[in-house]
């Protein structure tokens, strides 16, 4: 796949690149959302101008004709009395309408006060200065469709605002030149012997897409490939993280996957680690990845290695169907609470199906509040009840989805702390957790290990680790 797309033949533009190169901290909301919202007008239409009528010409907008226009009988006059005066019906030439040599009148002078029978300018046509409403304004609205509105987008500023930001250890480089970080690179790899340092000072403080965008820039003046001569220079475990970071997101975790459930057994980790932790759209961008790679699509892949009600758990996960309202019904999460208990404490056997339907469905902070109400209903917390009810895989794809949506970094915490603990370290999952959360919430992460364990992530890095693999890693956490 290749992540880089042209300008127009004949302009002088900047490559353009696909919007789908990688993740960054704002998605899915910098992508926007494609499917539309109910209750809002369809998109591209302006919103309607504050003031005007709250329905149609009997509302509130326009004064009804028994109220504010004069009957028959005492506003138009007969036939053989002419035209009212100008002080009866309608405005003095000096309030009203101007002379003449006036020109046009000025904006308070052009409508009549409101007694005289238009509404007042706050119900009726708006001053000059408001122009169009803001986009979270709904005075336009029929007061029907404000409820609509209410209740499908509830949450329009407060759950957002109240949400902490992440921490990433990796951001974009501001000012950023490719070509100048292309020519630093070449230079760092010509020759006898390689500049470890000037690579690693590099690599990890671009962004993924910053990355590539040097890749571009670097076949564009060298004529070769930097992932290739990343390769010849270094060796290893570095070599390893180095073609990591130069790697799209999305085909990272298509290879990942990939490896996961190529060849003889399955590596369930992995699965659940990127299929229970990634939105719909993170997951609907790898599956294009993954099939514009390897051919196959990642679900039949899925089915095809595992069984069970873990099969069934991966493919609902892999629908990327799951609801993302920030809005919280309480009632909703009662009746959830109650269904998973019917399901499994209050039952022989355990109706698997209930908790593959509310797990992968509901919004994340949906399950807080069903996973809240679970406890206030039997005193005990959800994540004991699915360790009694389910076993192996299901029961660890389960409890991820739980850690997830209660403390997402904890859990990232405690998979760092799982690779490097004991003899040995897995570093493919080391890599993997290094390279796909600096630039999301690492900082956030690295403060939760040392909550957890009373040691800081730098120090277990520099203990299981070693050389320019090690730098690399401290890179990103940005201590190198």
């Amino acid at each position: 796949m290749n992540p880089y797309q042209q300008g127009h033949s004949g302009y002088n533009s900047q490559p353009r690149y696909l919007h789908n190169i990688g993740f960054s901290n704002t998605a899915p909301q910098s992508f926007g959302n494609p499917l539309p919202m109910p209750g809002f007008p369809t998109t591209g239409y302006p919103a309607p101008q504050p003031g005007y009528s709250t329905g149609y010409p009997n509302s509130q907008g326009y004064p009804n004709s028994a109220q504010n226009y004069p009957s028959s009988a005492q506003g138009y006059p007969q036939p053989a009395q002419g035209y009212p005066q100008a002080a009866q019906g309608y405005p003095q030439a000096a309030q009203g309408y101007p002379q003449a040599a006036q020109g046009y009148p000025q904006a308070a002078q052009a409508y009549p006060p409101a007694a005289q029978g238009y509404p007042q300018a706050q119900t009726g046509y708006p001053q000059a200065s408001q122009g169009y409403p803001q986009a979270n304004q709904h005075q336009g609205y029929p007061s029907h469709f404000q409820s609509q509105i209410q209740q499908s987008y509830s949450v329009s500023s407060n759950p957002v605002a109240n949400t902490p930001k992440s921490k990433p250890t990796v951001v974009p480089a501001n000012p950023f030149d490719p070509r100048e970080d292309a020519a630093v690179l070449r230079k760092a790899m010509k020759g006898f012997g390689t500049d470890e340092k000037a690579i690693i000072q590099v690599l990890t403080r671009r962004s993924n897409e910053q990355r590539l965008r040097i890749a571009f820039e670097f076949k564009t003046l060298y004529g070769k490939d930097l992932v290739s001569d990343l390769k010849s220079e270094t060796s290893g475990k570095f070599e390893d993280l180095l073609v990591a970071l130069m790697t799209p997101l999305p085909q990272f975790y298509a290879k990942e996957l990939h490896d996961a459930i190529a060849g003889i057994g399955t590596d369930e980790d992995v699965l659940i680690e990127v299929m229970c932790t990634m939105s719909n759209h993170e997951i609907h961008v790898i599956k294009q990845a993954y099939t514009a790679i390897y051919g196959t699509l990642l679900e039949d892949d899925l089915r095809g290695d595992t069984s069970g009600n873990f099969k069934r758990l991966m493919t609902s996960l892999c629908m990327g169907n799951r609801s993302e309202d920030f809005h919280v019904d309480q009632q909703k999460a009662r009746d959830d609470a109650r269904s998973l208990l019917q399901a499994g404490e209050l039952r022989l056997g355990t109706d698997e199906s209930v908790f593959n339907a509310v797990l992968c469905s509901r919004s994340f902070p949906q399950l807080a509040a069903i996973f809240q109400e679970y406890h206030n209903l039997t005193g005990h917390d959800i994540d004991d009840a699915i360790k009694n009810e389910f076993s192996g895989d299901m029961e660890k794809a389960l409890r991820a989805i739980v850690k997830v949506v209660r403390n997402k970094p904890l859990f990232f915490a405690e998979r760092l702390h799982k690779s490097m603990k004991g003899l040995g370290t897995n570093d493919r999952q080391l890599i993997r957790i290094m390279v796909t959360r600096c630039e999301v919430d690492l900082g956030d992460i690295s403060n939760m290990f040392q909550s957890k364990y009373g040691e800081t992530l730098q120090s277990w890095i520099e203990g299981d680790c070693s050389g320019h693999y090690k730098k690399c890693l401290l890179g990103l956490l940005g201590l190198y």
